[in-house]
């Protein structure tokens, strides 16, 4: 059975798309199946893994909105293994037209479960708010995986997803958990960062990964190349960071 890992941070500019791309293309490359649902209307999990999303016929929006097959919805990607439903910018109006629907914060649950059996995990990329799409992503997921920015306001705002993940797990989810504090764009030179990391870790102590994403050059040129850093410059801090990532959640969870 696979395990659905969202990836949340309401906060904008921590990570998360760059985390979704490169952990799944990691996790695929120890040998692992993965699909990537984008769940973000910017699109960028999707056009970071190589789909042109003017040529995508069948987004998330499809599934949700006129209820297509989730099956022609997913997209091969250049990496064996790994999989990915593409996103669109309709599914900012989705939001609303959800609105009407039964049960609506579980239409992404209804919408995994047939595939979930089909991949070791399926990671979603939510958009950078709390909407009923992110409320949906959590209602579907076993776990989510938060990035903090190493910065100065990194614990701004974590406070209120963590609110959010509380009443998911009390109203709609009651197996939701945290599966890690994922510290992204840290920089050892800086005191700063060093301060934001003893700070999460005093926080959320076994909690946080021991695993931190570094500030790499690498890591940010390969999403406009369509490519994940891995395939980029597999000898990158960045691509290295994120196979220490996906040891890590394999050991976790095995």
């Amino acid at each position: 059975m696979g395990k659905i890992i969202a990836l949340a941070n309401q906060k904008g500019g921590v990570g998360k798309t760059t985390t979704t791309i490169n952990l799944a293309a990691s996790l695929a490359t120890l040998e692992k199946s993965v699909l990537v649902v984008d769940a973000d209307p910017q699109a960028n999990a999707s056009s970071g893994l190589g789909v042109n999303i003017k040529e995508v016929d069948c987004s998330l929006y499809e599934c949700i909105i006129d209820h297509a097959d989730v099956r022609d919805a997913i997209y091969t990607t250049d990496i064996d293994g790994l999989d990915i439903i593409p996103s669109h910018i309709d599914l900012v109006g989705a939001e609303i037209e959800m609105l009407n629907l039964d049960n609506r914060e579980k239409v992404i649950k209804q919408l995994l479960d047939p595939i979930r059996s089909e991949y070791d995990y399926i990671l979603i990329d939510c958009s950078p708010s709390l909407g009923l799409i992110t409320v949906n992503s959590l209602t579907a997921a076993d776990s989510v995986i938060i990035p903090v920015q190493c910065e100065y306001f990194a614990l701004e705002g974590i406070s209120k997803l963590l609110n959010t993940i509380k009443i998911i797990k009390s109203k709609l989810n009651p197996s939701l958990e945290i599966e890690g504090f994922l510290l992204t764009m840290y920089d050892s030179r800086l005191r700063l960062a060093n301060q934001i990391y003893d700070e999460v870790k005093r926080h959320f102590q076994e909690l946080v990964f021991k695993t931190v994403i570094q500030r790499n050059v690498k890591l940010s040129e390969s999403p406009s190349h369509g490519l994940p850093v891995i395939l980029y410059d597999a000898d990158s801090t960045g691509a290295k960071n994120h196979l220490a990532l996906a040891k890590e959640i394999i050991n976790k969870n095995s």
